[in-house]
This record gives structure tokens, sequence and C-alpha cells, in this order.
């Protein structure tokens, strides 16, 4: 067995790798990165420096691989941050995934796309995002989403393609610029003494439908092996909580009492998700504890924080 992960050197593409070389013994994982690859620890993991963009190079590995599955999980994350690079972030995910699935229609890998619940709509206060909720994508990043998702549907009628539209994710070895992560490291560097006792939040009240990475991870190989092609599966915890409520949990962890300073707008917003028809597929449920998940992000900050 022969699989390709993009992004294999990010957050979530670093799980994935993890988790199936342990649950599948001789399996042979092939990963891209666009820099230079500087993971010696990743040992059972080949890697492969390739810009998803440049399509005769995409051409050129996947046909030298010629993978049984490719997970695609490459892309340029940051909802924020999109909206100061809104073409680049849009140019970037449309292009590095047409470049991939057309690359990949000689050999027809089975192939996973991981797309975004940014694209539903929000605005209906207390309700629980179902794969049929209204789409209302309203970030140049949920935008790109929604054109890869709706891409690998296009290509189902040539690929077998399997889309995943997971809610928020955590955990150990997420990079800076989501809510969880940001408030780890404020705090590990607290306790280093780099940093003022102060941590900024911009909203307090929002409700967040929370899943630790390496359950996301599990879902993901879940659906590779059980998920229907053609099909779109939501990827959510069904368990919401406040940001005060995780600021919480992680200082509950720690022993500095930081002052808390708001630089947004307080509001209350909700975003929820329901899995059942990922649970239905694959008998997939959440085993992470929420609190396990932020204690293992704070101790990883805290790592990074001693490496500095």
């Amino acid at each position: 067995m022969r699989v390709l992960i993009t992004g294999a050197g990010g957050f979530v593409g670093k799980h994935l790798a993890q988790h199936l070389a342990n649950i599948k013994p001789g399996i042979e994982i092939h990963g891209t990165t666009l820099e230079a690859p500087s993971h010696a620890g990743d040992s059972h993991v080949i890697f492969h420096q390739l810009d998803l963009r440049d399509t005769q190079a995409v051409k050129v590995v996947v046909e030298q691989l010629r993978p049984d599955h490719v997970y695609h999980l490459a892309a340029l994350s940051s909802p924020a941050q999109s909206f100061q690079q809104p073409w680049t972030t849009i140019e970037n995910n449309i292009n590095a995934q047409r470049n991939l699935l057309e690359s990949c229609l000689p050999f027809s890998p089975r192939t996973l796309i991981v797309g975004s619940a940014d694209l539903y709509d929000f605005r209906d206060a207390e309700k629980v995002i179902t794969e049929e909720s209204p789409i209302c994508a309203t970030s140049p990043y949920a935008m790109s989403k929604y054109a890869q998702d709706m891409m690998g549907f296009e290509y189902n009628q040539k690929l077998p393609v399997i889309r995943v539209r997971p809610f928020n994710h955590t955990g150990p070895g997420q990079s800076l610029g989501f809510v969880a992560a940001d408030f780890a490291m404020q705090i590990a560097e607290i306790e280093a003494g780099q940093r003022e006792a102060v941590i900024q939040v911009r909203n307090l009240l929002a409700r967040v439908d929370f899943t630790d990475v390496r359950d996301v991870v599990r879902a993901y190989a879940l659906l590779m092996d059980k998920g229907t092609p053609g099909e779109v599966y939501n990827l959510a915890s069904g368990k919401v909580y406040r940001v005060e409520e995780l600021l919480n949990i992680l200082l509950s962890h720690s022993s500095v009492h930081p002052r808390i300073e708001t630089t947004g707008n307080q509001r209350d917003s909700f975003k929820s998700g329901s899995a059942e028809r990922l649970h239905s597929a694959t008998g997939w449920t959440p085993t992470i504890p929420f609190e396990q998940t932020l204690l293992d992000l704070l101790n990883d900050c805290r790592q990074r924080v001693q490496r500095t």
C-alpha cells in the first residue's frame, strides 16, 4: 500500500502520517512539503519538496509514485490571513488541488479532499450544522474551500473522491494564528518570563465545536477505507465550548494569573456540527477529552518555548 499525503509536514499531516504508520504496518508513506524537508524525526515518511501549483512537477511526482491513496491536506488555512492575501489564498488552494487531481486521473487512487466547515452559514443561532445546511462562504479562505469541495464533487465522475468538512480542531503541534494555540503559547511564554502577564483575546463569548487533531486524522483514515466516493462528510465533535471556557481550562493547568485583555467586539456566536453521517459510515466518534487536548497542546507549547 502506497499513500501520498500533501502537506505532510504540517500540523495535521504529521499526525496523519504517524497514525497511518501505527495502524498499517508495512505501509509506504510519501509526503509533499513546499519547503525543503527538515523532518528527520519522521522516519516513516518519504518527503518530496513540491510546489503543488507547478503543474508539470506535480505530474512527475504522482506518475513516479502511482499512489493507492491520496490525502490532500495542503492548503493556505488561515481565514484571518486570507483577508490580507485573498487572491493568493484562492489561487493557491484551487490551483494546487486541480493539478493534483489531474495528475491522479491515469491511476485512479482513492482520494480524500479536506474542505472546511467555514463554508457553512452560521448566522442561524443555536442550529447544529449538517451536510445539507446552507452555504455562505464569508472569507476568501472559505470561498477557496467551497471551490475545492465542488471540484472534488466534479472529479468524482473520473476518480473515487471523498470530501470531508472538518470543524475546528486543535492539539499538540498546532501553529499560531488559531485561538487555542495562541492562548497556549502566550501562557507558556508568560511562564518562561518571556512575555508580560497579559493575554489578548478577540472574543470570549464565541461558542465553538472543537475536535482533537488525533481524532481528526483517525476519521480521515476511516473515511479513506469506508467512505463512499462522491459523498461529503462533516467532521465535528458535537461539543461546543465558549472561548472563555477554553482559556480557563488552559489557565487551570498553569500557575500564572495573567490579565485578560479583549481586543474585539464581545458577541455570542455558535458553531457546531453533526457528524452523524461520518459515524454511520465508519463508526467514528471522538475519544480524546477536550481537557486532555488542551493540556497536551499547552505542554507542546512549553517545549517549543524551551527550544527557543
